[in-house]
C-alpha cells in the first residue's frame, strides 16, 4: 500500500470519530436552550394576560355601543333583569321596547376572554358592564382586577 492511501485511511478514521456530538456538547446545548426558555416564557405569559384584558375592554365597548343603540331606539336601557340578552332578542318583560330593531342589536353576547359572562347592571339608567377577570370573582387586584366600562 502506498503512503498516500494510508494517509487517506487515517484521515477517514479521524473524521468518522469526530463526525458526531459528544454527550457533553449536547448537554451544553440543552442547558443553553433551558436558560433561554426561562427568560422568554415569563414575558410571553404577561403578554397573553395583557391581550386578554385588552380584548375584554374592546368587547365591553362593543356591548356599550349596542346598548346605546338600544337606548336611542327605545328611550331606555334594558333592565338588569332583562340583561344583555335584550340586545339579541326583544324582551317580553317590562319595560317592553316599542321600537326594537329588526334582528336585534347584536348577533350574540360574547363571553369574556376567560369564558365567563359579562355582568350587566342598570342602576337608575346608569349602565355598568363588568368582567371579573381571570379569577372570575368580583374584586381582585393586579391581573385579577375587574374590567369595567367605567375604567
Amino acid at each position: 500500500m502506498s503512503s498516500s492511501n494510508k494517509n487517506n485511511e487515517r484521515s477517514l478514521l479521524i473524521m468518522r470519530r469526530r463526525s458526531g456530538f459528544t454527550l457533553i456538547e449536547i448537554m451544553v446545548v440543552v442547558v443553553i436552550l433551558g436558560l433561554l426558555a426561562a427568560l422568554v416564557v415569563p414575558n410571553i405569559g404577561s403578554r397573553v394576560s395583557e391581550a386578554q384584558r385588552t380584548a375584554a375592554s374592546t368587547q365591553i365597548r362593543s356591548i356599550e355601543d349596542a346598548l346605546e343603540m338600544y337606548r336611542m331606539h327605545n328611550g331606555f336601557y334594558p333592565s338588569t333583569q332583562q340583561g344583555l340578552e335584550a340586545l339579541v332578542t326583544a324582551p317580553t318583560t317590562s319595560p317592553v321596547p316599542k321600537r326594537y330593531a329588526d334582528g336585534g342589536y347584536m348577533k350574540k353576547i360574547p363571553d369574556d376572554p376567560w369564558g365567563n359572562p359579562y355582568v350587566y347592571r342598570n342602576e337608575n339608567g346608569r349602565v355598568k358592564l363588568t368582567s371579573y377577570g381571570p379569577d372570575g370573582e368580583e374584586g381582585g387586584e393586579g391581573i385579577n382586577a375587574d374590567i369595567t366600562n367605567e375604567d
